[in-house]
């Protein structure tokens, strides 16, 4: 059982509103006659359901059963559809070259700096030439930076709160560059909040294969 079947069901990790980097970018792909998308850690489905609205064929790829049971329903009330699989990020079971469009948020960076290889590795043999991939990374100027153990440099582990036990990897926009290196264009923005006077730091990343 993924640690997340435990953490999904709180509410504040299963909003609703699909993240306003998504929207912003699905109007571009829109434009592009973009017509298959993969969700990658789609979690409760927030994005599933939003990218299916807008009519694009959607995949949606989670390791928490529960997240996909989440996922599933809120689908099947709004009478919409997509294709979902439990399956590690890092080993997608898929075939080279399916989607014109990824969307991966808050979830790539729990992982370690090897990982996050692994997956954007898949991610690029998944997606077609000229596909576009959405996805967040956090910053090391965020306000959760250094909290947990240590397990390699720049990446922690909780050891209380909800997310106990979840890594993150927090990144600097020279490691985004090297980590996107096989991509022809890279477009990396800094997003920052304050969030009860803490400030929450984030790279937002739009590529293109």
């Amino acid at each position: 059982m993924s640690c997340w079947d435990q953490i999904l069901p709180r509410r504040e990790y299963s909003p609703e509103e699909p993240d306003e980097f998504v929207v912003s970018s699905i109007k571009s792909l829109k434009r592009r006659r973009v017509s298959k998308a993969l969700d990658l850690g789609c979690g409760a489905g927030r994005h599933l359901v939003f990218m299916a609205r807008q009519g694009f064929q959607v995949c949606g790829i989670d390791l928490s059963l529960t997240g996909m049971d989440m996922a599933r329903k809120k689908l099947r009330d709004q009478g919409l559809e997509a294709l979902l699989i439990e399956c590690d990020m890092k080993a997608l079971p898929l075939a080279n070259s399916l989607f014109d469009a990824v969307v991966c948020t808050r979830t790539i960076y729990h992982q370690t700096l090897e990982e996050m290889r692994e997956t954007i590795m898949e991610i690029h043999r998944v997606s077609r030439n000229k596909a576009i991939v959405v996805i967040d990374f956090l910053s090391k100027r965020t306000c959760s930076y250094g909290n947990g153990g240590e397990v390699e440099y720049n990446t922690f582990i909780e050891q209380e709160g909800p997310e106990k036990g979840v890594l993150h990897h927090f990144t600097d926009e020279k490691e985004l560059q090297d980590l996107f290196e096989a991509f022809r264009a890279v477009h990396i923005k800094l997003e920052e909040r304050e969030v009860d006077g803490k400030l929450r730091s984030r790279w937002a990343v739009t590529a293109m294969v």
